[in-house]
């Protein structure tokens, strides 16, 4: 399961992540269902560029063409299609050692990255950007995300910079880490914040 987080204040209302390639109702639904008009959207924070985390913003953009879409400047290259997708790349080279059995499933995957639609980064932040979306929040650069921290609540919001596993805080599907040291360093810097809440993107089951 994914869990995008909206945050509502009074003058911005803001996605962060949007889902994969086509979940747009899906989303307008869940914003309907809260009392939100997804037409009330301003902005579209995409902590990275993973199809289940910007896979929608294409659609977004089309539909509600004044929301800005936010990323840090790293992710921007990928997000905009500048450079290509570092994910895409990392499938790719394991397809070609893949067991036979399974390069149906690589060919697969592969072609569900090329088809998520890049779209222009409107606004670049960085680490320590204070923001005035949900009562005050600063930008966390956790290498290969971004994170949010919610001033007001206590809160950080953390892209797939860690998950929630027995109870604990730990790295999210570790064996796919584009930099498994990165994602560690990432994973320690969220612990040592001493939030109260964690919203995580991605359940483990």
């Amino acid at each position: 399961m994914i869990n995008p987080v909206l945050l509502v204040s009074k003058n911005d209302v803001v996605l962060v992540d949007c889902g994969y390639p086509n979940f747009l109702s899906l989303l307008e639904d869940e914003m309907r269902s809260k009392g939100i008009d997804a037409d009330s959207l301003t902005k579209v924070l995409i902590t990275h560029h993973d199809d289940d985390h910007m896979g929608a913003i294409y659609e977004i953009k089309e539909r509600h063409p004044h929301i800005k879409v936010v990323s840090s400047e790293i992710e921007s290259k990928y997000i905009s299609g500048k450079d290509k997708s570092l994910r895409l790349l990392q499938a790719e080279e394991l397809l070609k050692i893949m067991p036979k059995e399974q390069q149906q499933f690589g060919i697969d995957f592969c072609e569900t990255l090329r088809k998520v639609k890049p779209v222009n980064v409107d606004i670049i932040v960085k680490d320590g950007d204070s923001l005035d979306w949900a009562g005050g929040c600063q930008v966390i650069s956790t290498p290969g995300h971004i994170s949010l921290f919610l001033t007001e609540t206590n809160s950080i919001v953390t892209g797939d910079a860690a998950v929630v596993e027995n109870g604990e805080l730990v790295i999210a599907n570790p064996q796919f880490a584009l930099d498994l040291n990165m994602a560690q360093d990432s994973l320690k810097k969220i612990i040592s914040m001493n939030a109260d809440n964690y919203y995580c993107f991605t359940e483990e089951d």
